[in-house]
């Protein structure tokens, strides 16, 4: 039986091929076969994985429906902000708090810190979950470098923890986040959040940008602090340490280009079409 990150690693790869094609149409035979599968099992593949045709899969992909989204984002972006909370649409209702560390702990680098983790299956590939009592610390998707460059990269923003494979820990929070597995009545997620003050500012800004939308980066400054400050935002964005449930794969540039993203931009375009789909239904 497929995983779901076997099932991603053929759709990143029918992407890539999508992404270089779209514009003459190419036939469902041609995308299967850029992938080594018949036109069957990638339809069943494909359906099973994004939950939409591939067809819708392709319109999601154009440069004119990031720009039509990003104007229809912009009004569920103000009542979202205005209310001072996420979408009661955000992925699986979660509802999420943020432990920021203090001036102290952040100063000692985590020293001594029981920091539990586990390597799991998500819809976008393998991931790393790293969690403390606090709550969650770190999640970053596994790439070319493989486990031991993504453990490391986290180990790195903590040098002074004591690091534990421990997935059993961390199990119930990807059945929560990827899986659906959640209710109104759960506690809500706890991140155990290491940045600066502005860091956390942008970071706590894109909690509130609910599920299907997207935002520009000079929009997302205009929320923060300023318009003059959308470089300093996007760096912050980029340093996200908490992928996906920190959604900033939802911001994209003005003119409706997707931008960059740390866990590669293909990944990216296919969290935003994913959660496109899944905002539709």
């Amino acid at each position: 039986m497929q995983t779901m990150s076997e099932d991603y690693g053929r759709m990143e790869k029918a992407i890539l091929f999508l992404e270089q094609n779209y514009h003459r149409q190419p036939e469902l035979r041609e995308v299967a076969e850029s992938i080594h599968l018949s036109e069957f099992h990638f339809q069943r593949l494909f359906r099973r994985w994004a939950g939409i045709s591939p067809k819708r899969f392709i319109q999601y992909m154009t440069l004119e429906h990031a720009k039509r989204l990003l104007d229809a984002s912009r009004s569920v972006l103000d009542a979202a902000y205005d209310a001072g909370l996420s979408s009661p649409g955000r992925l699986h209702d979660l509802f999420v708090n943020i432990e920021a560390m203090t001036p102290g702990e952040y100063k000692s680098q985590g020293a001594g810190l029981p920091i539990g983790y586990g390597f799991h299956a998500t819809p976008f590939g393998e991931c790393l979950l790293a969690v403390t009592e606090r709550g969650i610390c770190g999640l970053g998707f596994v790439d070319a470098g493989g486990r031991a460059a993504v453990l490391g990269e986290y180990q790195s923003r903590w040098p002074l923890a004591t690091w534990e494979e421990n997935p059993r820990l961390t199990q119930p929070y990807i059945r929560r986040i990827f899986g659906g597995a959640s209710s109104n009545g759960d506690r809500p997620i706890t991140l155990h959040l290491q940045g600066t003050n502005f860091q956390i500012k942008v970071w706590e800004a894109l909690l509130k940008i609910p599920m299907g939308a997207v935002v520009s980066y000079e929009d997302l400054a205009i929320r923060v602090c300023s318009p003059r400050a959308t470089r300093a935002v996007g760096s912050a964005v980029g340093k996200n340490p908490i992928a996906f449930l920190i959604p900033c794969h939802r911001v994209i540039r003005k003119a409706g280009g997707i931008g960059g993203y740390h866990g590669g931009v293909t990944r990216k375009k296919a969290m935003l079409i994913w959660e496109a789909a899944r905002a539709q239904n």
